[in-house]
């Protein structure tokens, strides 16, 4: 075979594989985006928000892993969530209480999760502050058997002049509690109000509860941060009571929305092997 034949095969043999090696990584790439398709809708559909809900992303919830909940939605279709805490658990503000954020919540979560039954229970109490409601817990999980908690705290601690330091111990340690069991936790924070936004104790309050869920990983909805979002950007929003303090109907929709978005997104976003349940 003379040089040049030989150097014009070399020149056609690489150009193959150069072809052949582009093709598989072209295929590769689209195997990719196929499998990153469902989860990038998912992502999507949890962050659908009500145009007077709408929050960034990071207003909304410090992220962190719901394993339980993930694990059962991919080898069942019910999911049973314990709602507890004080007033904006309740519902105290609502017109009925099918407006309160639990049964908004329900709602939403069933229409985003296809085909999965969802069911919460609410056991809130007005005025209760997270020692009573940590004792209360015990109770209530026997009962209930959930497989998530979401507890909204901290507000009536801060009111009641509860130390920051006394909170913090009382909340890391049924969270543990609750962990030990299997069970998924999602803190719901403070409630944003102009009266209390520069009172020492109520800042004290929530930032100890951003350290119990960093220290231990727990899903945390930043209610506070959420609610000063929309109070600062949207003057004509109203999201209180006739009180102006609890929550309208309208203030319990965007709780639930938010929540809705945490929750969804922390199942989807953090499982990349696959998704719990497809969704709408």
């Amino acid at each position: 075979m003379g040089v040049r034949m030989a150097s014009t095969l070399a020149r056609t043999v690489t150009g193959a594989c150069l072809v052949a090696g582009l093709s598989l990584l072209l295929a590769g790439a689209s195997l990719a985006q196929d499998a990153a398709a469902p989860a990038a809708d998912a992502a999507r559909s949890a962050g659908s928000l009500s145009p007077q809900c709408e929050v960034p992303n990071s207003d909304i919830a410090t992220p962190a892993p719901l394993p339980t909940t993930a694990t059962l939605l991919e080898n069942s279709k019910k999911v049973r969530i314990l709602a507890i805490g004080s007033s904006s658990t309740y519902g105290i503000g609502a017109t009925v209480r099918g407006k309160a954020y639990p049964a908004q919540l329900e709602q939403i979560l069933e229409k985003t999760l296809s085909g999965v039954e969802v069911k919460i229970i609410n056991r809130g109490v007005s005025g209760e502050i997270a020692s009573a409601t940590a004792e209360r817990l015990k109770s209530e999980v026997a009962l209930t058997h959930p497989n998530l908690v979401l507890w909204q705290l901290g507000t009536n601690d801060a009111l009641s002049g509860i130390s920051p330091e006394d909170f913090e111990n009382t909340v890391s340690a049924a969270v543990r509690r609750l962990k030990k069991k299997n069970i998924d936790v999602v803190l719901v924070g403070l409630q944003y109000t102009p009266k209390y936004a520069r009172d020492e104790n109520y800042t004290g309050i929530r930032d100890a509860l951003r350290r119990v869920a960093a220290a231990e990983n727990v899903l945390y909805i930043r209610r506070y941060d959420a609610m000063q979002f929309l109070a600062k950007t949207r003057a004509n929003l109203q999201m209180l009571a006739g009180d102006e303090f609890h929550l309208n109907d309208l203030g319990y929709q965007c709780m639930a929305e938010h929540v809705a978005h945490a929750v969804t997104a922390n199942l989807f976003i953090r499982r990349p092997q696959g998704l719990p349940a497809k969704v709408n």
